[in-house]
């Protein structure tokens, strides 16, 4: 927020200090009594407050109102002003956290120098924490397949939004990277983006982490809900939240605001909340394991992330980026990924997506005995595997066929791999295996095959 609350007893005090500061281009609310002071701190944090010490027919006066903005909202910078003024009142008053202290009746340039000093220093923590924050991790999405020119037109349509985001997709695919890309393009950039392991939490401390604690012993503990505030929370893998956190969650995308376990205070926030899952939450709303009510409010806009699968031929382009961070980060020798490479690379199976890409070929670097370009060979002992859906080989199966039927069947199987391979692009499948296109469409028909998807699943032709 971009006010100044006011809580003073005296009404021609409170009124004058508005208007003084709306000629000085700031907006401006006023409390009488302690409250309406704290109904106007749970509705909107604002970003500084002038607090009279002494408030009459009030439950509580300056000081404990003091105490309570410094618990629940730790970056309002609080200025005291009383007509009582005294040394004990103003050491009091910043032992207990406020920013200054001045006396009535006061000096209006007195106070404005010391409401703009205030802003600023206030300006300052929260950009030296943004600084110091671990959540600047690069935002940068690779790729030049459709699949991915997709997935980036409905990012950066979300991202300038405030709507709850929804992305599924395979384990390794790229959610949080995805969700990373949404909040760096998004108006809160500049805010924090915390992130919440809902599969590596333990359950029985998943309340405490999120919420943050109140203890006589520790004192304040803010969660992670509240170390996101003003920006975006992401909740990684979110069907593994415990089913007794998820009302609360429920209530808190309601209401805005929470308390602390073992604290009676509201805290408010101001989120944007993005959500992922590799399961069917359909399926486990069904079984009982997920709220209908919280996926509904999670799942506004649902976004899915394409598999490594459905992007081969972006496996070249991410390969050389990794190849290129490896050598950066960590000093590892660059090496150069020939075509025969490529295409093994581009024909394997990826159950670990981008993910698993990026670990083979960190392990490929390491384990090189020389630095010359990566073979093939290299990439078996890897995990990776052939994709190659039903692997020829010459058992009974093969020897048992002509030799015109065996020839067949392999460039059936071969074309299809290679249609996979470059996502169903006949262009440069015909580029790749040296036909021409419309001779390849022809090949392809008689073979059974349509668009890499088989006619029939015979796997011995002339049935």
């Amino acid at each position: 927020m971009s006010d100044i609350l006011i809580v003073d007893d005296e009404r021609d005090i409170r009124e004058l200090i508005a208007d003084i500061l709306k000629d000085e281009g700031f907006q401006t609310r006023v409390a009488a009594n302690s409250d309406e002071a704290v109904a106007a701190l749970n509705d909107a944090e604002p970003a500084l407050m002038i607090l009279d010490i002494w408030l009459k027919d009030s439950r509580m006066d300056g000081i404990d109102i003091l105490k309570q903005v410094k618990r629940n909202n730790p970056d309002v910078p609080v200025i005291i002003i009383s007509g009582h003024g005294n040394i004990e009142i103003a050491v009091a008053a910043i032992r207990q956290g406020a920013y200054d202290f001045i006396e009535k009746p006061f000096n209006i340039d007195q106070l404005m120098v010391v409401i703009n000093r205030a802003m600023e220093t206030s300006r300052l923590r929260h950009e030296n924490t943004s600084l110091k924050r671990g959540d600047t991790k690069p935002a940068e999405m690779l790729g030049n397949s459709a699949a991915f020119k997709r997935l980036r037109d409905n990012l950066e349509k979300v991202a300038k939004s405030n709507g709850r985001v929804m992305l599924t997709g395979e384990p390794g695919a790229g959610k949080e990277l995805a969700a990373r890309f949404i909040h760096a393009n998004s108006p809160r950039a500049k805010a924090p983006f915390v992130t919440v392991s809902c599969a590596t939490i333990e359950p029985e401390r998943m309340e405490e982490v999120l919420f943050g604690r109140e203890t006589p012993e520790r004192g304040i503990e803010p969660g992670l809900l509240e170390q996101a505030h003003g920006g975006v929370i992401y909740f990684d893998e979110v069907s593994d939240m415990p089913l007794g956190t998820q009302p609360k969650i429920l209530r808190v995308l309601t209401e805005q605001q929470f308390s602390r376990s073992g604290g009676a205070d509201k805290v408010r926030v101001d989120l944007r909340v993005i959500s992922s899952t590799n399961r069917d939450l359909g399926t486990e709303i069904a079984a009982g394991r997920f709220r209908q009510e919280l996926y509904d409010r999670l799942n506004v806009v649902p976004v899915v992330v394409p598999s490594l699968a459905e992007r081969r031929e972006d496996i070249q382009l991410l390969a050389e980026h990794f190849i290129d961070e490896f050598n950066r980060d960590q000093g590892l020798t660059p090496r150069v990924l020939p075509d025969e490479t490529v295409a093994a690379l581009q024909s394997m199976r990826w159950p670990g997506n981008i993910r698993q890409l990026r670990n083979v070929i960190e392990r490929v670097l390491i384990l090189a005995e020389d630095t010359g370009p990566i073979q093939p060979a290299e990439l078996e002992p890897q995990g990776a595997t052939p994709d190659n859906g039903e692997a020829l080989s010459l058992g009974p199966q093969i020897t048992a066929l002509a030799l015109r039927e065996a020839r067949e069947l392999f460039e059936r199987e071969y074309l299809l791999a290679q249609i996979n391979r470059f996502g169903g692009n006949i262009s440069r499948t015909a580029q790749f295996v040296g036909m021409e296109r419309s001779a390849l469409h022809r090949k392809l028909k008689s073979l059974g095959v349509v668009g890499g998807v088989r006619v029939e699943d015979e796997m011995i032709l002339g049935k």
